[in-house]
C-alpha cells in the first residue's frame, strides 16, 4: 500500500509517518508539506533520516497535487488548526481547511484512493457546549453540530460532508476521526494549539502565562490524547479499511485524561520544580468553550481500541523531549 500524508511535517503528520514507516505499514510513505509552520524544518529532518520523501507543496495547489504519484490511501493531517486564527485569517483558514480537502478528494476520485480524515471536536455547536452543566459529561458523535462552531470548525464539518458526497459519487472508502486535544513530543505549542506542550515549556523556562476567559481562573477542561495512541488507532484503521469504512467517530483521551488548566499548572510545577507567574484575563473569546471530554464508546466498540497513555505519561514524555532538546527548541517555541 502506498500512503500519502498531507501535513506530513507537522506534529501529527510527522509522528504518524515515522510510526507507519517503523512498523512497516504500507510499502511506501510520502509526505506533502509546504514547510510553512514553525518547527516543520525540524520534522523534515526527521523524515529525511527515515528516508520518507516530502513534496514541498500546498494542498490548495490543485495542479501540483494531481501531478503527484498515485496512492492507495491519503491521510489528511494538513490544517490550520488554531481556532482563534479563524477570526483574523479567515481566507487562509478557509482555503487550507476546505479547499485543500476538496483538492485531495478530487485526487482520491481520480486515483481510486481511500481517505482517512483528521477532523476535530470543534465541529460541535459552541452554544450547546456552553450549556453543559453536568461534570464529566461525555460528548459523543450525536452532539449538536448545527450551530456556530468557528470558521475552523465549519470548515472541518464541511470537509466531512464533502467526503461523504465524494464517497457516494465515486465509491471512495473513508474514515473520519473527530480528534480532541492531541499532545506529545515534537509539538511546538502555542496558546490555542498545543496548550499542554506550551504550558510545560513556559514552566521549564520560567516564562509568564495567562489564564484567558471564563473569569480568568484556569477552570476550562479538556481531555488529551497521546500522539502514540493516535498512531496506533490509525494503524488499525489502515489495516481494516477494506472491511470497516464510511464512518465518523470521536477520538480523545476520555474522562481519565481530562484536566483543567489550573490542575495542569500544578503538574507542570511539580515536574519542572518551577513556579511561574500566571496572569488572569477575564474576557472570553467568542470561540472559546469551557469544557470538552470525548466519549470514545464508538471507536472502542468498532476497533477494540482505547488510549493507553495516561495524562501523567503524556506530561512526562513531553517534558523529557523538551529537556533533551532545549537548546534547539528555543528557536521554535516562544
Amino acid at each position: 500500500m502506498k500512503i500519502l500524508i498531507t501535513g506530513g511535517c507537522g506534529f501529527v503528520g510527522s509522528n504518524l509517518a515515522i510510526y507507519l514507516k517503523k512498523n512497516k505499514i504500507g510499502n511506501k510513505i510520502h509526505s506533502l508539506d509546504n514547510l510553512s509552520r514553525r518547527g516543520s524544518i525540524l520534522n523534515l529532518n526527521r523524515l529525511n533520516k527515515k528516508k520518507i520523501k516530502n513534496f514541498k507543496e500546498n494542498k490548495i495547489n490543485n495542479k501540483a497535487l494531481q501531478n503527484l504519484p498515485k496512492y492507495d490511501l491519503i491521510i489528511d493531517c494538513c490544517a490550520e488548526a488554531a481556532v482563534e486564527a479563524s477570526k483574523k485569517e479567515i481566507d487562509r483558514v478557509f482555503f487550507t481547511n476546505l479547499l485543500g480537502t476538496f483538492n485531495i478528494l478530487k485526487k482520491c476520485a481520480k486515483d481510486k484512493s481511500h481517505i482517512i480524515f483528521l477532523s476535530s471536536s470543534r465541529v460541535y455547536s459552541i452554544d450547546q457546549l456552553n450549556k453543559i452543566k453536568k461534570k464529566k459529561f461525555l460528548i459523543d458523535e450525536n452532539f449538536d453540530t448545527s450551530g456556530p462552531k468557528s470558521i475552523y470548525g465549519y470548515c472541518k464539518k464541511s470537509s466531512e460532508d464533502l467526503i461523504k458526497e465524494f464517497s457516494f459519487l465515486y465509491k471512495i472508502k473513508y474514515v473520519i476521526n473527530r480528534f480532541g486535544v492531541i499532545s506529545g513530543p515534537w509539538q511546538f505549542g502555542k496558546q490555542d494549539q498545543g496548550f499542554v506542550s506550551l504550558w510545560i515549556w513556559k514552566h521549564m523556562n520560567k516564562k509568564k502565562l495567562n489564564y484567558i476567559g471564563f473569569g480568568g481562573k484556569g477552570l476550562q477542561v479538556r481531555d488529551v490524547i497521546h500522539i502514540k495512541d493516535v498512531c496506533q488507532l490509525i494503524e488499525l484503521q489502515i489495516k481494516k479499511i477494506n472491511k470497516i469504512h464510511n464512518l465518523t467517530m470521536n477520538v480523545g483521551g476520555g474522562k481519565k485524561n481530562s484536566i483543567s488548566l489550573k490542575k495542569l499548572t500544578k503538574l507542570c510545577e511539580k515536574i519542572t520544580s518551577n513556579k511561574i507567574q500566571i496572569f488572569s484575563i477575564k474576557k472570553t473569546s467568542v470561540y472559546d468553550i469551557p469544557y470538552f471530554i470525548t466519549n470514545n464508546s464508538k471507536v472502542k466498540k468498532i476497533y477494540n481500541w482505547k488510549p493507553k497513555k495516561n495524562f501523567t505519561q503524556i506530561i512526562d514524555d513531553v517534558y523529557r523531549w523538551m529537556f533533551s532538546s532545549k537548546k534547539i527548541l528555543k528557536k521554535y517555541i516562544k
